[in-house]
């Protein structure tokens, strides 16, 4: 955290990104290496990833089929790109984030591959693994095009304002334009294509939230009066937590977004905490987030009942008579036996039975797929990929040499971290469920593309960081 600290004051930090000195010696033997030890992880992620669904189709089919030969094509042509290009693009980059990214997709679409023909035979409903493969190969594009054309990640702070005002609209379009769709309003329709901009919010507004930072934080970090032993901000100073309070209340009550809502507000507490080291800051953002979270709660029919549903997720199976108003929902429910009946190791891929989750099956509660049929085991293997992945994001915040790219490396890990928190707690019971996709591994191409950009962002800002060191 002082490294942290120390950057954000550094304003005229310098680096030579994507351009700089023509590297030799030790420059060159370190991206050398690190390149290596990308290409051999991407070679291990196909032979899971492949495994995987080779064990898929013999679970469900008695042979290996012949779109196991075509996955296997396919998720070898996306890692030799991914790595090539970062090989000539950003060659002091970390070596672990693409291959995590890769193999995060990858188990991803290994598992809507086996939950294509539960839910073809349960609800008649189309498959999607294969258009999930297309999000794929569109998502790494626009990262590996991101990768290749921003060559210095400090370039966005001339697009600060513009950026703010770019997410405010589309935070606020589902709103105006969207579709009630399973009680929230999220999704923007464009004739036969859907698109959720919240998911590309949260990357827009952490570049104004770094930029806004880096430009105000010493007035932001002035002491101001203590309160019960707590020393909070100077008044003026609250007024963007209170401005950022009241807007995530609007798109929670107008919306009814949960996730959302908290994912924005959460961000923009941690990313304030991080550039000042006030612990007043989070006091205050907690305390607003309960109270905007009770009031909404209250109030809200549809909050309430997510609330209600989590409260007493069992109760649906009680007499209509004696459940508590508002639950109508049994997706938490049969969530939570899909984690019990998989125990350990789980009943095996192909074996359980998610398609009883319901529609949220390929989405939010994808997890309780991994739950039942790889067990708790294979929960937190996932949960440790996630892990590693926000790891690599902040060990890429304390390499950078610049403020703007230490806060951005920061929100971008803590938007990540926030998003796994609210969806994984939310099938788990630990928070009320949120509907927001688990990164990477659900099915959405809006949440996909948008967590492949995020990967660019990281991947530019982590090969500056070292290539200045090698320098």
């Amino acid at each position: 955290m002082r490294t942290i600290r120390a950057g954000v004051g550094d304003r005229a930090g310098t680096q030579d990104e994507g351009r700089g000195r023509d590297d030799a010696g030790p420059g060159r033997a370190l991206a050398a290496a690190r390149r290596r030890t990308e290409a051999l992880l991407l070679a291990l992620v196909v032979l899971v990833t492949v495994g995987g669904h080779a064990c898929v189709s013999a679970a469900l089919t008695g042979q290996v089929a012949r779109a196991t030969a075509e996955f296997a094509v396919s998720m070898t042509l996306i890692s030799l790109a991914g790595h090539l290009t970062v090989r000539r693009f950003a060659a002091y980059a970390d070596p672990l984030i693409l291959p995590l990214a890769v193999l995060l997709s990858g188990l991803g679409l290994v598992l809507l591959h086996r939950l294509d023909p539960a839910y073809a035979k349960a609800f008649k409903s189309a498959p999607t693994a294969s258009g999930q493969l297309v999000w794929t190969v569109i998502g790494l594009t626009g990262c590996l095009v991101t990768v290749a054309l921003l060559r210095d990640h400090r370039r966005l702070t001339r697009y600060m304002y513009v950026s703010m005002a770019v997410a405010l609209v589309l935070l606020m379009a589902p709103t105006f334009f969207g579709a009630d769709t399973y009680g929230a309003k999220r999704w923007v329709y464009l004739g036969p294509f859907s698109l959720q901009p919240g998911e590309f919010v949260k990357i827009i507004i952490t570049v104004f939230f770094a930029g806004y930072l880096v430009v105000h934080r010493d007035s932001l970090a002035l002491t101001g009066r203590k309160v019960l032993g707590v020393r909070l901000p100077p008044g003026r100073q609250m007024a963007p937590l209170v401005a950022i309070w009241v807007l995530s209340l609007l798109v929670l009550v107008l919306e009814r977004d949960l996730g959302t809502s908290l994912i924005f507000f959460g961000l923009f507490v941690v990313m304030l905490y991080v550039a000042t080291e006030r612990t007043s800051w989070v006091v205050c953002g907690v305390l607003m987030a309960a109270a905007g979270a009770y009031v909404v709660g209250s109030t809200e029919p549809h909050v309430k009942g997510r609330i209600v549903a989590w409260l007493h997720p069992f109760d649906v199976f009680l007499p209509p008579e004696k459940r508590p108003p508002g639950l109508v929902s049994d997706q938490l429910a049969q969530g939570l036996f899909s984690f019990g009946s998989g125990g350990m190791t789980g009943t095996g891929l192909g074996a359980g039975h998610p398609e009883l989750v319901g529609f949220a099956g390929r989405s939010d509660f994808i997890l309780t797929t991994v739950g039942e049929e790889l067990g708790m085991a294979g929960v937190m293997a996932v949960l440790l990929l996630y892990g590693l992945l926000i790891q690599r994001g902040l060990r890429t915040a304390l390499a950078a040499h610049d403020a703007f790219g230490k806060l951005l490396a920061t929100g971008l890990a803590a938007a990540l971290a926030l998003q796994v928190f609210v969806v994984v707690g939310g099938v788990t019971g630990l928070i009320p469920l949120t509907g927001k996709a688990l990164p990477f591994l659900a099915k959405g191409g809006s949440s996909l593309v948008a967590n492949w950009v995020m990967v660019a962002l990281l991947i530019r800002i982590s090969d500056g960081a070292w290539r200045r060191r090698a320098g």
